[in-house]
């Protein structure tokens, strides 16, 4: 058993604190820096990262090793408090996805135009209106770095699933925002 199952199993079993403490410590400042990539907000992502954790020690009890690596399951839950955060704070925009011509844009390119700040906050307000596992996909992808078969893992769907779903998302912000790129 590894040093992170032994912690877990610590927590489950006894409600060490120590443990607790150690666990946090050790992925606290990954799991700031995923939140505060798509928040851009020291106090939200400090609020979201603890929320994070206050989740996580309320849920572990149901953790499962078998099921999913910790790591995983922990950015799942940081990945639905940030969708939950923008959710619940949108500005809700209309939009049709055009999902009927399956383009594969230039990846490189178009991800290294919307890292600019300012497009970047407006494609994340447009990603913010989409449904919760298109979003999950492009911020695991975009903010996590995560591979495409971590993200399958991860939201237990095919591989297949997850590069259409992305593509698709990239090829539709390239059309919806054509003109602030060219």
């Amino acid at each position: 058993m590894n040093d992170e199952l032994r912690l877990i199993s610590k927590i489950q079993k006894k409600g060490d604190h120590d443990a607790a403490d150690t666990l946090i410590r050790r992925y606290y400042d990954e799991i700031f820096r995923y939140i505060y990539r798509q928040t851009a907000n020291k106090d939200t992502a400090m609020d979201l990262t603890q929320e994070v954790f206050v989740s996580m020690l309320g849920t572990i009890v149901h953790f499962d090793g078998k099921q999913a690596g910790f790591r995983t399951w922990l950015y799942k839950i940081a990945t639905n408090k940030t969708v939950d955060y923008f959710r619940s704070r949108a500005v809700r925009i209309s939009h049709i996805l055009d999902t009927d011509d399956l383009e594969l844009p230039d990846e490189t390119d178009f991800i290294r135009r919307i890292e600019q700040e300012d497009m970047l906050d407006r494609v994340m307000r447009y990603v913010n209106t989409l449904p919760a596992e298109q979003q999950q996909v492009f911020r695991l992808k975009f903010y996590g770095e995560y591979t495409f078969i971590q993200i399958a893992e991860l939201l237990s769907i095919p591989e297949s699933s997850v590069k259409s779903k992305y593509y698709r998302l990239l090829n539709t912000l390239r059309k919806e925002f054509r003109n602030d790129y060219d």
